[in-house]
């Protein structure tokens, strides 16, 4: 499959999130938890998302992925002893759109991991997965998922 690469500059990006670690096989189950922790939060304190739900991987070891789970807010909010403001950084990144089953994304990576460096650009290891579509809502063969690597 041919992917469309798009480099673009980005401001900071506030968020709301949970960092923690998980093995892949139970990501589903502990994204479906944060999203709904972080969406009662947000309507608790009268807050609605900017943005498509993410998620960013800080590490690619599949049996302890350190992970955050989050959505972008407008402005700044205030966390919990559980969920906590942040922000995607600003600076260079590299996305594509992926489109299809969430388990089957791999050869989306391949593909940007080779072009990366074939352009000469250096990743920083740091990419997220932004959930543009909701698979309660849409056939996994339409599930739409931009991926970003954020670049030195």
């Amino acid at each position: 499959m041919q992917y469309q690469f798009v480099v673009e500059e980005k401001e900071a990006q506030p968020t709301i999130s949970i960092r923690t670690r998980t093995a892949l096989e139970n990501l589903p189950q502990v994204l479906g938890k944060g999203y709904e922790a972080i969406m009662n939060y947000l309507s608790e304190i009268g807050a609605q998302p900017s943005g498509a739900p993410y998620v960013g991987y800080f590490n690619t070891d599949m049996q302890d992925l350190d992970i955050e789970c989050g959505l972008p807010v407008a402005q700044p909010v205030a966390g919990t002893n559980k969920l906590k403001p942040g922000e995607i950084p600003a600076g260079k990144q590299v996305s594509c759109l992926y489109t299809g089953p969430y388990n089957q994304i791999e050869p989306a990576y391949n593909s940007i991991m080779e072009w990366i460096p074939a352009n000469g650009y250096t990743p920083t290891g740091v990419c997220y997965e932004f959930y543009l579509n909701d698979p309660a809502e849409t056939p996994e063969s339409e599930l739409l998922t931009k991926i970003v690597f954020l670049l030195k």
